[in-house]
């Protein structure tokens, strides 16, 4: 986050250097991270506690996962389903109200289907639900907050997937391309006026969502190669020092997009071939 979109400035203390400075810097702030009771979400809030977050809110629908994360960290927990649109404007207001001014909103919660067109409706709409119009009902009632205020950061967790494609799911696939385009959306619109974007884009990790065996999108990640949850953590520690859009845990995926970018035909030959070379493929 540049100067002109420091939040909280009667609560950070400018002359405290972290691993987040000169971009966003996280002591003192109050930060929101959804997804919060294990993998990604879990991985980030320890590491904004550790470095000095004032509050860190731990929202999850697993009451007992993510009370015991904000219990380890010192933080808060909230137990909201994301997708249900009231349930988030509630959350927002509460935590206004009762902690303070949000200065980073961690948008972490995702789902994921096997299959493809064939999947009924309302998996198809769990999906977007959850991996893209949780982020819309919630930028709708932060934005307004961070313009006024003058400062305040969004950071979306997408995939690379979001970039590429993950074979195996199309749901999943398809929701995290919106995720990023909304983000990107976002930072043009919103960016001049002191709004600063994020979009997390991590390949293969070693979270709960990775762990069955045999299903056509794991085995791509896993092929690929995994990290662990703090790597992402640490990704993102990153990326908020030097006010990135983009936060890739995994550099190559930057070559990844650069390449689909360059010859699609040739891009999607390979994904096939991929596809075919895996199991259930």
């Amino acid at each position: 986050m540049t100067s002109k979109r420091r939040v909280g400035t009667a609560r950070i203390l400018e002359t405290v250097h972290s691993a987040y400075a000169p971009g966003m810097d996280v002591t003192g702030t109050n930060i929101v991270v959804t997804g919060a009771a294990s993998g990604i979400g879990r991985a980030m809030a320890r590491r904004f506690a550790a470095d000095g977050a004032r509050t860190v809110v731990c929202v999850d629908v697993n009451a007992a996962g993510v009370a015991g994360v904000a219990e380890e960290i010192g933080g808060r927990s909230e137990v909201v389903d994301m997708t249900d649109e009231a349930a988030i404007g509630s959350l927002i207001d509460r935590i206004e109200a009762e902690v303070g001014p949000t200065d980073l909103w961690c948008g972490n919660a995702g789902v994921g289907a096997n299959g493809g067109v064939e999947l009924d409706n309302e998996v198809w709409d769990l999906n977007w639900s959850v991996n893209v119009m949780a982020h819309v009902v919630a930028a709708r009632h932060l934005v307004p907050r961070w313009i006024e205020r003058g400062g305040g950061h969004l950071l979306l967790t997408a995939s690379a997937a979001g970039l590429l494609t993950n074979l195996g799911t199309a749901p999943y696939a398809v929701t995290k391309h919106a995720c990023v385009a909304l983000a990107e959306w976002i930072k043009i619109t919103y960016g001049e006026q002191g709004v600063g974007v994020s979009c997390l884009c991590p390949q293969g990790v070693r979270t709960p969502m990775t762990e069955a065996d045999g299903e056509l999108a794991i085995e791509v990640v896993k092929a690929m190669g995994m990290i662990e949850p703090e790597d992402v953590a640490e990704a993102v520690a990153r990326g908020l020092a030097d006010d990135s859009f983009l936060i890739l845990p995994h550099p190559e995926v930057a070559t990844y997009e650069q390449r689909r970018a360059g010859d699609r035909d040739r891009w999607i030959s390979g994904m096939q071939k991929l596809q075919a070379s895996l199991p259930g493929g």
